[in-house]
């Protein structure tokens, strides 16, 4: 997309993407029919796969093991650590991200962009920390998650003690208001409403020439996975399979509105998932080739799939296993759209727009910290793993190792067979390299504790 003489920054005519980012909740690697799910999961996913050929995959993106870290490092571009967001949040302490803490949305709206929040925000739900004090312009839906929908059904829930969730909608400016209780009956009517309410935000966004960062944190498929009730039964196949089929569907939908408006050409499109596959049954997903749970270090719990099309842009059909990071999606849009990524503090996302451009065949990273909460599990570097702690599934006991486990995962996806000794101890140096950079950035710019207040101030070192 040129630039035009005379385009008004901010605007998609000086350059700059409109950006649509459908992110949904525990879509496992393998699920989609272009990661080699779709039919043999009882399901095609036409629509999405369509959007992976239209663009480019990536098949080596990093989430962190839980929701709130990974919405944390994608608003931020900063390891969850850094932020205090190291885990879902629990009750009796201030949680989410502090107001000095700048979000991907604070610096869109500072290009001229206006920004949409429909779904899940799980990023803190106190006064100042809500999507509409923090770069939204407006908003509907969850500061908390979906499991919160099942209190209802159960014998013993007193709502006098645990009110129900609320729904909530926001505008920039005015106090958010609640417009529901959520459960099980709102969670099935949940991303049709999300979905609707972001063609709505783009159909008024292009009317008024304005460019738009719609962010559409989805329930599906996060337990419970209930389809719509206009989905209900149309696989034969159960609950998990018909939320399939809706998503894909809405996915459909809201990519033929940008053709529909003229502006697929000024749009990038960013579909991924928050974590690896969902894990609670009856509702489990599929890892695909890869081991283990969520709320692990495991290939399983950070792998997801991950898509991003920009006719014009990113040229299509291709695919990449060069390994990427939730944080890197904040540099990427960021600088996509014009913006200065804060330099007052340790950023460590990297803008990945020249590998998706087709400038570069490397993203340009090597490593990743794998923390789970507050420990650091293991470390991704290259094609090899090192675990430090060990914990394959979300209810297993995490156990220190004596000795690190290595894992080739080109040879072993799953991460069965430890090769640390005798020949591969050699993989501590890099691996170390990286973890001694990283604490060295923390002595310099110390961490923001759990439970921070606002207002924050970065102590002096």
């Amino acid at each position: 997309m040129a630039e035009r003489p005379g385009a008004e920054p901010g605007s998609p005519d000086a350059g700059r993407p409109n950006i649509l980012f459908v992110f949904v909740d525990n879509l496992g690697y393998g699920e989609l029919g272009c990661y080699g799910g779709g039919e043999v999961r009882g399901v095609p996913t036409p629509n999405i796969d369509r959007l992976a050929a239209e663009g480019m995959r990536l098949t080596n993106m990093n989430m962190e093991a839980q929701c709130t870290p990974s919405r944390s490092a994608v608003m931020t571009g900063r390891l969850p650590i850094r932020s205090g967001t190291v885990r879902i949040p629990l009750p009796g302490r201030p949680s989410g991200l502090t107001r000095w803490e700048v979000t991907l949305a604070e610096l869109l709206s500072s290009q001229g962009y206006r920004c949409g929040h429909y779904g899940k925000w799980h990023l803190g739900d106190s006064p100042g920390r809500q999507p509409h004090e923090r770069g939204f312009d407006e908003w509907w839906g969850l500061t908390e998650t979906h499991d919160s929908s099942l209190w209802s059904t159960e014998a013993g829930y007193d709502p006098a003690v645990v009110p129900p969730e609320q729904l909530l909608e926001g505008r920039r400016g005015e106090p958010s208001a609640p417009v529901g209780d959520y459960d099980v009956a709102q969670r099935a009517l949940f991303d049709a409403e999300a979905f609707g309410r972001g063609e709505d935000f783009m159909r008024r966004c292009v009317s008024e020439g304005q460019p738009f960062f719609l962010y559409l944190p989805l329930a599906f498929p996060h337990f419970p996975t209930l389809p719509h009730p206009d989905y209900a039964g149309v696989t034969g196949l159960g609950e998990f399979t018909d939320a399939f089929r809706e998503t894909d569907d809405r996915v459909g939908r809201l990519v033929g509105v940008l053709d529909e408006l003229d502006i697929a050409g000024d749009t990038l499109v960013i579909f991924t998932s928050d974590n690896g596959a969902e894990d609670v049954l009856p509702w489990r997903g599929w890892t695909g080739p890869w081991g283990g749970s969520y709320f692990t270090a495991m290939e399983g719990s950070l792998r997801v799939p991950f898509i991003a099309r920009w006719p014009g842009r990113i040229p299509a059909g291709r695919s990449s296993n060069e390994l990427a990071h939730a944080t890197d999606i904040f540099t990427t849009l960021a600088r996509s759209a014009g913006a200065e990524i804060p330099a007052d503090r340790p950023i460590d996302g990297i803008d990945l727009m020249p590998m998706l451009e087709g400038a570069s065949d490397s993203s340009g990273r090597e490593s990743v910290l794998c923390f789970v909460a507050d420990r650091l599990h293991a470390v991704k570097w290259r094609n090899w793993k090192l675990h430090f702690i060990w914990q394959e599934y979300m209810g297993d006991p995490p156990i220190e190792l004596s000795i690190p486990r290595a894992f080739n995962l080109y040879d072993d996806p799953r991460e069965r067979h430890d090769v640390f000794l005798p020949s591969n101890t050699w993989v501590q140096r890099p691996v170390m390299a990286a973890v001694a950079e990283f604490w060295d950035s923390v002595a310099a710019h110390p961490l923001i504790p759990v439970g921070a207040e606002d207002p924050y101030v970065p102590p002096a070192v």
